[in-house]
């Protein structure tokens, strides 16, 4: 997948958007990477005179091609649907994410039920694993305050966001 095929999936943009190609692609695995350059917004401030991107940064370019693993398990069904992160589990950074390289992320679909899932993400760069995680997401419309029906859920929130931390137990 190239960048114009993961923008019609990923509603995530710039600077948002940190997946640049899909290079594997199955209901299975996902293998994505980001080319980190120091044009980055963060890299002004995180950390001068010691490029560094930031960990939450690493996670959510891991979460988003994670994501694409979570589509991928739709197939006809991907019209209108959208990932939401759940759950970030076990999560560790081996070493520093600079700018010059490449950050390669490999998704594994752990389980899937219905429209909740986990997947193990790891990532590399030069073959060397730098970060690693666990992510549960939910597979949805979209988390509103009402639901289809315009009637809120539990303590007045969404019904959908009700169910959501339900199957998420």
């Amino acid at each position: 997948m190239d960048i114009l095929e993961i923008m019609k999936v990923l509603p995530h943009r710039y600077p948002f958007l940190m997946v640049d190609r899909i290079t594997e692609f199955s209901k299975e695995h996902v293998i994505g990477y980001k080319n980190v350059t120091i044009n980055e917004p963060f890299f002004q401030g995180h950390f001068p005179g010691e490029p560094v991107m930031p960990g939450v940064l690493i996670l959510e370019s891991m979460g988003q091609v994670a994501s694409i693993l979570a589509m991928a398990n739709l197939g006809d069904k991907l019209e209108g649907k959208i990932v939401f992160l759940t759950g970030v589990e076990k999560a560790r950074f081996r070493k520093p994410v600079r700018p010059g390289d490449t950050l390669v992320t490999k998704a594994e679909l752990i389980k899937v039920r219905g429209p909740i899932g986990k997947a193990k993400v790891t990532g590399y760069v030069d073959d060397v694993m730098v970060s690693e995680g666990e992510f549960s997401f939910y597979v949805g419309n979209t988390l509103t305050k009402d639901d289809k029906d315009g009637k809120a859920g539990k303590n007045g929130k969404s019904a959908k966001n009700d169910e959501l931390k339900e199957g998420v137990k």
